[in-house]
């Protein structure tokens, strides 16, 4: 499949660019700024401009044109900018979302975060808060949607190096989960059919990747 990664410059699609190619996949890593294209390259990716929070629908068109699958794995970061949680979080997996529905795409994956569509705090901050809603909102989309679609919600993201080893089930309790295996999922949830239609909280665990995919999708 060519798959294209809305967020393609992020840190977790940094890791699953040479994933889906290993897979088989082509990846259409879509980003904002064309001084990324060498970068992407030498890790198997196609690059395609797409500004999320400017682009209109010619442009979203036009990023996604020939991809079979989407994978959504943008975030405004943390900036400490509540209002990029809105343009960036909800709205760029809206956009997606929409422009997915609009080619022809059906299968379709978005990376979450663990938890939220729990009660927070009183005392949670505002860009806290304003996160949580984003992602909580634009899985309800998602689930909404007339799309192929599966969820990962990853617990607290690190940057050490992957196992290859998770824990993937409707719940679970929170936890860290190296990037890199998020990307591994990722992978492995597009090529599952059982996948389809499935909503997993991911974090470190004890079994191997495509094995967690398929126990979870039985």
């Amino acid at each position: 499949m060519r798959v294209a990664v809305v967020g393609g410059h992020g840190q977790v699609a940094l890791h699953l660019h040479p994933i889906l190619v290993e897979r088989g996949h082509t990846p259409v890593a879509l980003v904002r700024r064309p001084e990324y294209e060498a970068e992407l390259s030498g890790l198997g990716a196609e690059t395609r401009l797409l500004d999320i929070e400017g682009a209109d629908a010619e442009a979203w068109d036009a990023a996604f044109a020939g991809c079979e699958a989407v994978v959504f794995t943008a975030g405004g970061g943390p900036d400490g900018n509540v209002e990029r949680k809105r343009t960036v979080d909800l709205e760029g997996s809206l956009k997606s979302i929409g422009t997915a529905e609009r080619l022809g795409i059906r299968r379709f994956v978005q990376v979450s975060a663990i938890g939220v569509d729990d009660p927070l705090p009183e005392d949670t901050g505002e860009v806290w808060k304003a996160y949580v809603a984003a992602k909580r909102d634009s899985d309800n989309a998602l689930r909404n949607s007339s799309l192929d679609w599966t969820i990962i919600r990853p617990g607290r993201l690190v940057d050490e190096p992957g196992t290859g080893r998770v824990s993937l089930a409707a719940t679970l309790p929170r936890g860290d989960v190296p990037r890199a295996d998020v990307a591994a999922v990722v992978a492995a949830v597009l090529d599952e059919p059982a996948a389809i239609g499935r909503q997993w909280t991911l974090v470190a665990g004890e079994t191997a990747v495509d094995e967690a995919v398929r126990t979870a999708g039985a």
